[in-house]
Order: C-alpha cells, then sequence, then structure tokens
C-alpha cells in the first residue's frame, strides 16, 4: 500500500491565458476573474473585486504563485529521489490552472491510486486546510473508474525545518540590522469568528515564537496582512500597518517583517508587504526589512521529504 504519488494543493494565482470563464473575447482580465472566482460574483463585489485586481495589475497583471509552487514541487520530488523514494509530486490549485480536479484526473489517468497530500499553508483554519480537502474530495468524487485515496501530512507549523529556514531568512535579509531591528512576523488575517473556532492564531504565535527563540530574539510582535477593507464583520488584528504606526510612537526605527503564514512570496505578500506596509514605514521614517518566505528552502522542503518518506514507511506497514 506504499503512496504512488505527491499532490501538493495550494491556493493558486492568476497566470496568463484565458481561465475559459467568459466567451467571445470578453475576459475583464485573469486578474479580474481571479479575485472574482474567490469572492464571488455579485454585483455587490464588483468594486472589491477591481480593487485587489488592480494589486495584481500593478504588480504586472500576473502572480508568481504557481511558478514558485512547481519550484516546490520539483525540489521535492528531486530530494525524495535522493532518499530512493521516486514519487512524482504533482502542484494542484484551488482557485486557478491547473485546477486540483485537472491535476486529480490526470494522476487517475497515469494510474495513480495512493496520494499522498500536502496542504501548503502552515497554519489551520477553515479557509486554509478544509475548504482545500473538500476540493481535493470533489476532484476524486469527479474521477471516472476507480478513483484515488488521499492521505495528508500533519502540520508542521513548529517543526524543526521550517522554523530553521525561516530564521536563516531572517538573519540574511537583516544582516548586522537585526539586533537592532524591531521583528514582526505577519500572517494573512481571517474573520475572528474562524479565528475563534481553529487553531490558526495559537498556531502562528507558536511557528513565530518558535523563530524568534532560534535567531535569540527576546522581544517581537506579531501582525496580520491583508483583511477584507470595510468589513462588516471583525478580522484578527493587530493590522501590520497600525503595528508599523505603533511602533514609530515607541521610537522604533528599523523593522524586519517575517511573513511566516505564506509559504512563497506571491501577491499578497508582494503587494501588501512590499508596497503597503513598505510606504507606510517610509512615512514613519522606519527602515522596513522584508524577510523572505520559505520558497523551496533546502531546510523546509528536506524536512517534508522526511515526512513523505516517513509517512511511506507506516503506510506499508
Amino acid at each position: 500500500m506504499r503512496y504512488d504519488s505527491v499532490l501538493l494543493v495550494a491556493f493558486g494565482g492568476p497566470t496568463p491565458g484565458c481561465c475559459q470563464k467568459y466567451k467571445n473575447n470578453t475576459c475583464p482580465g485573469e486578474a479580474y476573474c481571479f479575485v472574482e472566482g474567490i469572492v464571488g460574483t455579485a454585483e455587490s463585489q464588483i468594486a472589491r473585486i477591481k480593487d485587489i485586481a488592480s494589486h495584481y495589475i500593478k504588480l504586472g497583471g500576473f502572480s508568481p504563485f504557481n511558478e514558485l509552487t512547481f519550484k516546490q514541487a520539483n525540489a521535492l520530488e528531486k530530494a525524495l529521489q535522493a532518499r530512493d523514494l521516486p514519487l512524482p509530486v504533482y502542484a494542484g490549485f484551488r482557485h486557478w490552472t491547473p485546477y486540483l480536479r485537472e491535476v486529480i484526473a490526470e494522476m487517475a489517468r497515469k494510474g495513480h491510486r495512493k496520494i499522498l497530500g500536502i496542504i501548503m499553508a502552515p497554519h489551520q483554519s477553515k479557509v486554509s486546510w478544509e475548504w482545500y480537502q473538500q476540493t481535493v474530495k470533489k476532484g476524486i468524487e469527479a474521477v471516472d473508474g476507480e478513483k484515488p485515496t488521499i492521505d495528508y501530512l500533519d502540520p508542521w507549523y513548529t517543526h524543526e525545518g521550517y522554523v530553521d529556514a525561516i530564521a536563516e531568512i531572517i538573519e540574511t535579509a537583516c544582516g548586522d540590522k537585526l539586533e537592532r531591528a524591531e521583528l514582526v512576523f505577519t500572517a494573512h488575517a481571517i474573520p475572528q469568528s474562524a479565528a475563534n473556532s481553529s487553531p490558526y492564531t495559537q498556531q502562528y504565535r507558536k511557528t513565530g515564537e518558535a523563530v524568534a527563540e532560534k535567531i535569540g530574539k527576546a522581544q517581537f510582535g506579531f501582525a496580520y496582512q491583508s483583511a477584507v477593507e470595510n468589513s462588516p464583520i471583525p478580522w484578527t488584528e493587530p493590522d501590520i500597518n497600525d503595528w508599523i504606526r505603533d511602533r514609530k510612537a515607541e521610537g522604533v526605527d528599523t523593522i524586519v517583517a517575517s511573513p511566516i503564514g505564506f509559504l512563497c512570496d506571491h501577491v499578497e505578500v508582494l503587494y501588501d508587504l512590499d508596497i503597503e506596509a513598505n510606504e507606510t514605514a517610509e512615512a514613519c521614517g522606519i527602515d522596513f526589512i522584508r524577510a523572505g518566505t520559505v520558497g523551496d528552502h533546502p531546510k523546509f522542503i528536506n524536512m517534508l521529504a522526511d515526512f513523505v518518506c516517513q509517512k511511506s514507511a507506516i503506510s506499508q506497514t
């Protein structure tokens, strides 16, 4: 009963090429279609769709998310080969092509029947784990003939490989500024009601605490980014921009932000931190350093490879 394949389950981002939702050359653009696919087509959402799509357009109209996830998949496949576990590693997305249903159908056509899934989100909430699993389930149910099965890796938000990768990235980004820099970790904001019913915020804080201990920072903060503006419901706080303004009042002159809630530098990091948060810091006279995400950092990829090997060994017993 050994696994015959691995599937990275990820959010996705718009890439060049029509998503085929619109016909007769009426497509309003990939970024618009992508955001519309997430928030829905209600007329009340049009202003929000245009606003978020503008972030992508400001960065060229597309997202590097898919390409970076494919790099993670390729790196993991090579790491497994080096461990004498030559499993093919696929990547599928919930919100853009190749959609999870397309990838699962392809895997089934190729004869894969025992899939090991890796949800590419470090902290668990309904939108970051449960919805992914539901999408995968629907993709499997849509397979004609014999349907594959899937197991998932357990969460790894405080594992040494993940923590060490983040720590190295922060140290590299800061150089000799690390000692005086105020350290803040960021994650995607979620509705407070969702935070109350999931381990998301607790796991996020545990990751940050482990990283801070690793690099010897006794003082550090937590903030959130990418919340829905003017929402009628509360979202997790503080917002990173508010956090930066509060630091100005305390005389802080250097900040390093580590987006530990994200696994690659996609648009929500590139815009919300590199543009918006950086502009806020500049207006406050603060030197803003943004540490990278783990991406295909060897320690992170090797951690995933070790977990796949362990899970594969268990599945054979």
